[in-house]
């Protein structure tokens, strides 16, 4: 286990990025996490409101409202952004993900802020639960002790 030196100074104490010596390093992601913590787990969310209604049908809207309520979520076990580890996007259209990738950043870092030091996986599925979605996340935080 290797430990990237020019990103662990400004990460939190608990968290340590898993770089393998001579691995090309990764951009907008981490290939691995070691935090130590207590842990939050946020269940996969999408991009309707509180009231679980659909506001939009565009992609990046969802994405947008999918992020705010992971970050509402972990706000309420007192964590933020830079404490999550792992992040998994379930998507129903990889082409049109790729495709508008720079909003997808856009509206990460505004809502999120400019925390890329997660091991983050996505997959395109054929259909999540609920039919107008079209993004789900799920998230694993750890919060220093």
């Amino acid at each position: 286990m290797t430990t990237s030196s020019s990103n662990s100074s400004s990460l939190p104490s608990s968290k340590q990025i898993l770089q393998p010596a001579g691995w090309a390093a990764p951009r907008g992601y981490a290939n691995g996490v070691a935090a130590t913590g207590r842990q939050v787990f946020v269940a996969g969310q999408i991009g309707w409101n509180a009231a679980c209604q659909f506001e939009s049908e565009d992609f990046i809207a969802q994405v947008r409202q999918t992020l705010l309520n992971i970050k509402a979520v972990l706000a309420e076990a007192g964590a933020e952004p830079k404490h999550m580890t792992r992040m998994t996007w379930y998507l129903t259209d990889k082409r049109e993900y790729l495709a508008r990738g720079r909003e997808v950043g856009a509206v990460y870092r505004e809502v999120l802020g400019s925390e890329y030091q997660i091991a983050m996986t996505a997959v395109q599925v054929v259909a999540l639960m609920e039919d107008q979605a079209k993004v789900e996340i799920e998230v694993t935080a750890v919060v220093p002790e």
